[in-house]
């Protein structure tokens, strides 16, 4: 894209700067590597030219991007003007007013109403939105199509067929059956353990008292143990890259993630499992975990209506339609957010069929799987924490584990309470 075009792309949402008495010199993001940030870098300059503001961004991995932002606002320090939050964390900010109700300050021609139903769900919390969705999705089974078809195996369509298929295809060290995350984190373990809970017949809570430590929770927590047994040594602490990683380097045979990670498998300079990969709905009962990750403006670091303006214009560039159809062309085809995005000749004629296909087989039972509280991120991480000792065998006793995580998020629970 050039200079030109930046310009004009972005001259609706910046054409008032001139008139505005405030100048904004320097916006800082606290940000996670994303393939849409990556793509946007690349017209960013010109971005700063036409709005007169530079914009610094900072990258930490998922959990450390997640502690450095909830410090950041926990402390007032104030040190970014824009967070990268996501659904794990966007009641927590919202509740604590660590973040600002985004609407107000989003350029109208931004289209917030583009994006799919299901990236302002999760990009929202009681019926606000906080944030611009930059990435979101649900999940997909992936699975290696040429060794199912040599093996003589069905694409599995049920959670006990998965479990099967898995063993079968296990044959390390030159294939191991399954790859999952297990570090901990609410972001990590927990994301992709919370299907299986829920699948199981397991709750979070129980009008409003936790209790995912029920004997369903327990069955779901042994079962999704016991699939490490099918993993890369390591793999009981694996975050999602890890995962990726071992899948596209044509060592696992299935791997339930994100649906932008197809990007990751399609990928001929960094992926030896190419055109090789299917993609469908993850194993009936299991839900496929819908989630949303976007751009936020902090309220302790944009204090001034003047700075919120600035980083609403700058929201408004780095998640608008034209960055969408920039990552298009530059190949990133499942990281989209926008009904424009998807109903253009461009996707629909660019995107790989298996892609598609999998992507209409998943959407009917995306939800968001988390538990939608406040206090989420303390209780998720705690029970990362526990989830992660038992998948590494460091505790056998999945019961007394997850009663005592369940303990320590009833007792987060009520000291909420008491503070209202």
């Amino acid at each position: 894209m050039t200079a030109i075009a930046c310009g004009a792309l972005m001259s609706a949402a910046v054409a008032d700067a001139s008139a505005q008495s405030c100048k904004v010199p320097l916006l800082k993001v606290l940000a996670q590597k994303s393939l849409g940030l990556t793509v946007m870098e690349k017209t960013l300059a010109d971005y700063e030219k036409a709005s007169g503001t530079k914009v610094q961004i900072s990258y930490f991995g998922e959990n450390d991007r997640r502690s450095k932002a909830r410090l950041d606002a926990s402390t007032r320090a104030g040190s970014y003007q824009i967070y990268y939050i996501d659904e794990a964390n966007v009641a927590e900010f919202a509740t604590a007013g660590w973040v600002v109700p985004l609407l107000k300050y989003l350029p109208k021609e931004a289209d917030y109403d583009d994006f799919l139903p299901g990236r302002r769900a999760v990009a929202s919390y009681n019926g606000v939105a906080y944030f611009a969705p930059l990435i979101g999705g649900s999940d997909f089974l992936f699975y290696r199509r040429d060794l199912l078809e040599k093996a003589g195996v069905a694409v599995p369509r049920t959670l006990d067929e998965l479990v099967a298929a898995v063993k079968k295809m296990h044959s390390p060290p030159n294939v191991y059956g399954w790859a999952a995350r297990g570090q901990r984190g609410s972001g990590m373990n927990v994301w992709r353990w919370a299907p299986f809970m829920l699948a199981a017949g397991g709750k979070w809570e129980n009008n409003g008292v936790p209790s995912f430590n029920s004997a369903q929770a327990v069955k779901a927590t042994t079962l999704y143990r016991d699939l490490f047994k099918y993993a890369p040594p390591g793999g009981a602490t694996y975050d999602w890259s890890n995962a990726l990683e071992a899948f596209r380097s044509g060592k696992v045979a299935f791997m339930i993630e994100s649906t932008p990670f197809a990007d990751w498998m399609e990928d001929p300079k960094k992926s030896s499992v190419v055109d090789k990969v299917g993609y469908v709905r993850p194993p009936a009962p299991l839900a496929s975990a819908a989630y949303g990750h976007g751009l936020a403006i902090s309220t302790s670091g944009a204090k001034d209506e003047c700075t919120r303006q600035a980083a609403g214009k700058f929201i408004a560039f780095a998640t608008g339609k034209e960055q969408e159809q920039a990552r298009l062309k530059d190949k990133v085809f499942s990281d989209y957010n926008r009904s424009s995005t998807v109903n253009s000749d461009y996707f629909r004629q660019h995107v790989k069929p298996q892609i598609q296909a999998g992507l209409t087989d998943t959407t009917p039972v995306s939800r968001v799987t988390i538990w939608p509280s406040p206090e989420w991120p303390d209780i998720g991480d705690n029970l990362g924490v526990v989830l992660e000792e038992v998948f590494t065998g460091t505790r056998t006793d999945v019961q007394g584990a997850l009663d005592e995580a369940n303990e320590y998020a009833t007792d987060v629970m009520s000291r909420a309470k008491k503070r209202k």
